[in-house]
């Protein structure tokens, strides 16, 4: 377990371990769910791509994607999303 302190402008500062765990620096988006009572924060970059791999899931010519760019601003769309 690990504790972090919320600041008056209602901010924390992310423990360096749980930082490396979900692999999250300086600028990235995190993504808060609540389930049966609890909230979880997830990396939003982990997020977009488990909803890519889930949607093209089987079937891949789902997405035409031609090139890597277009795999690049599915996932920005995604994140903007989130």
């Amino acid at each position: 377990m690990v504790l972090a302190k919320l600041t008056s402008k209602g901010q924390i500062t992310i423990p360096k371990e749980i930082r490396e765990k979900l692999r999250i620096r300086e600028g990235d988006k995190v993504f808060f769910v609540e389930e049966k009572g609890k909230i979880y924060f997830e990396n939003a970059s982990q997020v977009a791509l488990k909803r890519i791999q889930d949607q093209v899931k089987n079937d891949p010519a789902k997405t035409n994607f031609s090139n890597e760019e277009d795999v690049i601003s599915y996932i920005k769309a995604l994140r903007n999303d989130i």
